[in-house]
Formats: C-alpha cells, structure tokens, sequence
C-alpha cells in the first residue's frame, strides 16, 4: 500500500539513462515559501511529500549563518523542452554538457532543486567556492539530498547547484560510503522506495 502511494520513478537514474514520460507529474506537488526561493522566482514547486525536509535543510542552513535560496525546481516535460531550446540556441551543442533532453531532466521528478546563495545569485561554478556549498556538502545528506553531478561525474559538468532529493536513509548511506547517486546499482537504490519520505 505504501509503495504504491508512492511515484516508482522517484529514485530512477534519468541523466540521458532512462526517459521520464512526457506525461509524468508528481503525485503531489507544493508550492515552495516564497521566503525559500530567490526574490525574482515566484511559484516554484516541490514534491509535496518532500517539501518538508527541503524547508528543514534551509531552515537549519540559515540558522548556521547561510542563505541559501532556491532558483529551479519543479519544471515540466514541456517547461524541459522550452528551456533546452533555448540553451540550444545560444550555446549550441555545447548545451548537452549541462543541460537534459527532455524527459532526462531530473526536475521534473518533482524533487529536485537547484540552491544558490544570496551573493552568487545564479547557478555557476562559483557556488562551489561559497561556505554555503560547502555547508550543503556536508549536511544536505540528513535532510535526504544529494549532489546529482560532482566533479568528474559521468554525464553533466560539475553542478554544485543542484541537488536531488532521494531520502534520508539513501543519503546517508551514500554519504557513508563516500559514494555517488549515479554509481550504485540501481536494483539496491530500488530497496530504499519504500522509506524515501520517512
């Protein structure tokens, strides 16, 4: 019964491994505080189900003396689409080493974001120079998130932005075995669906 209140895609490997249909939503989507997102986002979501531990991390992450605020979340197969175009345009096929096909994108999961601090304010490689990230680094793990594409990671450039919700007991045993999302097995991620949201 829990398993099947629960989206079977959650912890899939999309990242040019698997495709996410085109019609897949969340099956409960929040909108994010505003007071968690960049003053010129408005209506971001996240997964209803993870949204709390997403406000805990910041919550917890602003008490330590950093604010960090969300940029992306949530984004549809056809907002995907949109966004991929226009990077096509601009940066040509320089664009597939950051940013997902359609249907490849983690986002549109529902429980994915990207964070960036008040003074970088964007998503760049800067980020990863900020106490912030380095805070995230490490305590995002015991709030259920990972980072999706570290340095040398085998399909985007490195991304210290964007991070993936995957559950607290995941997270951990990820952090634990200074592993990455990507490299585990994914019949042993699959053990971990059934407590994503505990």
């Amino acid at each position: 019964d829990k398993l099947s209140k629960t989206d079977e895609e959650l912890l899939q490997k999309y990242s040019r491994t698997y495709f996410l249909n085109e019609n897949f939503i969340p099956m409960r989507l929040s909108k994010i505080n505003n007071r968690y997102v960049m003053p010129d986002k408005k209506d971001l979501y996240f997964h209803g189900n993870g949204v709390k531990f997403l406000e805990d991390m910041l919550d917890d992450a602003k008490d330590a003396g950093f604010d960090i605020r969300i940029i992306s979340a949530y984004r549809s197969f056809d907002e995907q689409t949109d966004l991929k175009g226009q990077y096509t345009q601009i940066y040509g096929s320089g664009s597939n080493a950051f940013s997902a096909d359609q249907g490849y994108s983690e986002h549109q999961l529902g429980t994915t974001v990207d964070i960036v601090d008040m003074d970088t304010r964007t998503t760049s490689d800067s980020f990863a120079n900020t106490e912030a990230y380095k805070w995230l680094v490490d305590n995002a793990y015991r709030y259920g998130f990972v980072l999706s594409y570290p340095e040398n990671n085998a399909f985007y450039i490195f991304e210290p932005w964007h991070w993936r919700f995957v559950g607290v007991d995941l997270a951990r045993d990820l952090h634990r075995a200074d592993a990455q999302f990507y490299e585990w097995d994914q019949r042993k991620i699959d053990g971990y669906l059934i407590k994503i949201f505990d």
